[in-house]
């Protein structure tokens, strides 16, 4: 039988270390998790992160298009005149239904937007509108993804913290499942969890962070109960995403609400020779906002690209597949990065020009060309007249647009606009696309403050949700840019509240800044030796190890043996295999911030690729993160980058 002990025993605490203030549990190391703690310790309480995974992050760091906000200092200085009342309708017109949380959501979104560039030093510089969005508002940075470069930069701020501490101010557990939560009077006051296994406990208010129940796919799932009509989809959504916050806050008395409204996403990457993979990456967004065009199998458009989700989704349904978004040479270099990313992980493909598209495609060159041109001139037309067309648009007015326009959800932003008889010669970026589980807008019901409510409409005292756990927020359909949003908005609604109710007068803001000892320098990490007569190993040795029992791959001329890992990779075995005995520096680059491999991963490294071996320099790194220190080994070293390839999610423009 589990024995039952407390996680003291198995903390990172120093020997003798004191609890030195008030005590939160976060159950969840995504996003919301994150932001929860951090605000926990900006408040002056003390935090445990609970994450069943290996290593935390969660769908929030798959995420690619961005995080909306309204009223943003990035904003002002582009001179978008976006408000929080114009915000707010077109959240409601998207699909909320609760005008009061809602409003949270809204609100919150330019601080929490302020905070992140401020607090973590974020480069959210650049704007887009994306579906259902009346002004540009979903912010990311010049490199990288979005969701990752946020997330990450809250877990290392977490680990920073309870480096300096001594645990004693933060802890960060992985591989352990929180199962059931403590009460006493009716108020929640801490919970029981499994790890190596044993059943163990932490005491204190709980906040649930833990996602959706997008990849519970068993018999008696939620996904079972509540939509059994989508069992049979790929989802987007990483194997951890089971419902267990919901469900052991239903145990207690929660209530819950939209349960069955679970949004399929229609733009979920296929990769050809593995089309019928469960879980699929997901097209951000932001590629449609720049103007790529989806086509059906026949060469024809055949809906409004910047329209809600299941709007887009209901479409393809109607239509022939299979599906391509198409983006051509201008917005390619709009949202390059994206490209090229997609283009190294085998989920899009350039062509040359529309002609050779057409072709492989087996349809008409002159259909396309007409298609392209009709899109062309019903722009023309809106540029002149925008409230003369005879089509009903979206979010509201008059379109032009044919194709989208019969839908009753016409197009009437436009974006990189070609004529048809550009089309021939235009070189494209394409990646064939099929709707996939992405989100769950149902959840546990909250109050503004994300207080768990009961069927009853009382407040379960010292609990509070944050994220996809929660339910009411997004009502039938989520905006694009809106579950990174909703991750930090509630998230710190949710950490302020909580540090109230734990110290009450007595909450004293302080500095993460302070907390966490500001930017430490690094260290030299001890270089293990090379093999080979040339001090290093070559390529065609690293070539040799490409099985489950020994996989080895190449990072910025570093030899890694990632074996070990695999069984723990949030994105699946394969992620890490497809680059199994190659060079991944390129993909590995794009996604990671350059102190990944020394700071989480130093053991990884077995030695130097030979051509590099004689003018390397010594690896830099701080010291390294152990599994009770933080969040893991790797962050998701070999993993995004690698990890993006099979799976997961997005932040598209309407996207995660």
């Amino acid at each position: 039988a589990p024995q039952v002990g407390h996680v003291a025993s198995h903390s990172s605490r120093a020997p003798g270390a004191a609890m030195s203030a008030p005590q939160a549990i976060v159950i969840g190391g995504g996003l919301a998790g994150m932001t929860t703690a951090n605000t926990i310790l900006e408040h002056g309480g003390r935090v445990v992160v609970l994450d069943k995974s290996a290593f935390c992050g969660g769908n929030s760091s798959k995420a690619t298009s961005g995080i909306n906000g309204s009223e943003t200092k990035t904003q002002k200085a582009k001179n978008i005149e976006d408000t929080n009342e114009l915000f707010l309708s077109d959240t409601l017109k998207g699909g909320a239904k609760k005008p009061e949380i809602a409003k949270v959501l809204v609100y919150e979104s330019g601080p929490a937007v302020d905070w992140l560039m401020e607090t973590f030093k974020l480069d959210l510089s650049l704007v887009a509108r994306l579906g259902g969005h009346s002004m540009p508002r979903t912010h990311r940075g010049k490199e990288r993804f979005p969701g990752m470069t946020i997330t990450y930069a809250l877990i290392q701020m977490i680990e920073k913290v309870q480096e300096k501490s001594g645990g004693s101010m933060a802890q960060i557990i992985t591989k352990a499942k929180a199962f059931e939560l403590i009460t006493s009077g009716g108020a929640v006051t801490g919970v029981k969890y499994q790890k190596n296994n044993q059943v163990l406990q932490e005491m204190g208010p709980v906040i649930l962070c833990s996602g959706g129940f997008g990849a519970d796919f068993e018999k008696d799932s939620l996904l079972g109960k509540h939509r059994p009509d989508l069992l049979h989809l790929p989802t987007s959504n990483g194997e951890h995403c089971t419902g267990d916050g919901i469900k052991m806050g239903t145990d207690v008395g929660a209530a819950t609400i939209d349960l069955e409204w679970v949004q399929v996403h229609p733009t979920g990457l296929v990769k050809v020779g593995d089309e019928d993979a469960k879980v699929k990456f997901l097209a951000a967004e932001a590629l449609r906002g720049v103007g790529g065009l989806l086509f059906d199998a026949t060469g024809k458009r055949f809906a409004n690209e910047l329209g809600r989700r299941d709007y887009v989704t209901g479409e393809m349904w109607k239509s022939k597949a299979p599906f391509r978004l198409c983006l051509n040479k201008a917005a390619s270099e709009e949202i390059h990065w994206h490209c090229e990313h997609y283009k190294g992980r085998g989920v899009m493909k350039f062509y040359s020009s529309g002609a050779e598209l057409a072709k492989e495609m087996g349809v008409s060159l002159d259909l396309m060309s007409k298609e392209v041109q009709a899109h062309y001139e019903a722009a023309m037309k809106q540029e002149k007249d925008p409230n003369g067309g005879p089509y009903p648009a979206y979010p509201d007015g008059k379109s032009w647009d044919e194709a989208s326009g019969k839908t009753g959800v016409g197009k009437k932003f436009f974006h990189n606009l070609i004529d048809g008889k550009q089309f021939a010669k235009e070189p494209f970026n394409v990646a064939i696309v099929t709707p996939v589980i992405h989100y769950c807008m149902g959840g546990l019901v909250i109050s503004e403050k994300s207080e768990v409510v009961t069927e009853a409409g009382k407040v379960v005292p010292g609990l509070y949700a944050a994220g996809e756990v929660a339910g009411g927020v997004h009502g039938n359909n989520r905006l694009g840019g809106s579950s990174l949003l909703d991750c930090v908005a509630f998230g710190r609604v949710a950490g302020r509240a909580c540090a109230h109710y734990m110290m009450g007068g007595n909450v004293k803001m302080t500095s993460l800044d302070s907390l966490s000892g500001g930017v430490g320098g690094a260290v030299a990490v001890e270089q293990k030796a090379d093999s080979g007569a040339g001090g290093g190993y070559t390529l065609e040795e690293v070539s040799k190890h490409t099985s489950k029992t020994d996989c080895w791959v190449v990072v910025s001329g570093q030899v890694l043996n990632v074996t070990s890992f695999l069984k723990d990779h949030p994105g699946g075995e394969l992620a890490i295999l497809t680059f199994a005995g190659k060079d991944a520096t390129v993909e590995f680059d794009m996604i990671h911030p350059p102190d990944v491999i020394s700071k989480y991963a130093p053991d990884a490294v077995i030695g130097k690729l030979a051509e590099a071996a004689g003018g390397a320099a010594p690896v830099e790194a701080a010291p390294a993160v152990k599994d009770s220190l933080g969040c893991g080994t790797l962050f998701l070293l070999v993993l995004l980058a690698l990890w993006a390839l099979t799976a997961v999610a997005v932040v598209g423009g309407l996207a995660f």
